[in-house]
């Protein structure tokens, strides 16, 4: 049986659910439909499937459908009976507390992106974003010892997707800079290969 995930190579919350599909072994049971979600254009083929015109959304095996990544992603992770959402106590809400920032850094940094490719961007909003990104950036270059402590789980690979998504439409905000030891942890996650079967690419 298969699954169909509504996708684009580019979007960092597909790339959360890609992440979570190789880390719990269920990615060659996903079908991927390359599917255009724009701002500014609903795709009324996309809407069949979410009404909202977002992706990723998932279609199972019976028809029914699943939105938005982290919904996906917990679902991959109860069928495949994985471990990247642990079940109480601690490290549930540590875990949940991480994907909620790197979601959060991923909202801020999309809009910040769509604000600077206005013909007349917002001053105030533009330093907004990048205030908010740099403190999200102080915080975990604290917390960076208990992520490389930590089994991996739905909060790293979401923050994974935030500094990756930096990295490919922010190239010339310097964050390692800022938070060098949030850096090494960075480097050695990206050897996982669910993490590089997922790089962001053009086309």
């Amino acid at each position: 049986m298969s699954m169909q995930l509504h996708w684009s190579p580019k979007s960092p919350y597909v790339r959360k659910v890609m992440i979570a599909a190789h880390e719990v072994g269920v990615v060659e049971q996903l079908e991927l439909v390359r599917s255009v979600a724009a701002m500014l254009k609903p795709n009324p083929a996309l809407m069949e499937v979410n009404p909202l015109s977002k992706i990723p959304a998932l279609v199972l095996d019976d028809g029914s459908t699943l939105w938005d990544s982290v919904v996906i992603c917990e679902y991959l992770n109860a069928r495949a009976d994985g471990s990247l959402f642990p079940a109480e106590g601690d490290a549930r809400w540590q875990a949940l507390r991480w994907h909620a920032l790197g979601d959060g850094m991923l909202d801020a940094l999309i809009l910040w992106r769509n604000e600077r490719e206005r013909d007349v961007p917002l001053a105030n909003l533009i330093a907004a974003f990048e205030l908010k990104i740099n403190a999200a950036l102080a915080l975990l270059e604290a917390e960076a010892p208990a992520l490389a402590q930590t089994a991996f789980g739905i909060g790293h690979l979401t923050l994974v997707c935030a500094l990756g998504y930096i990295d490919y439409r922010f190239a010339s905000h310097d964050w390692r800079a800022r938070a060098p030891r949030l850096a090494v942890w960075f480097e050695t996650v990206q050897q996982r290969a669910s993490v590089r079967a997922t790089e962001p690419v053009d086309g």
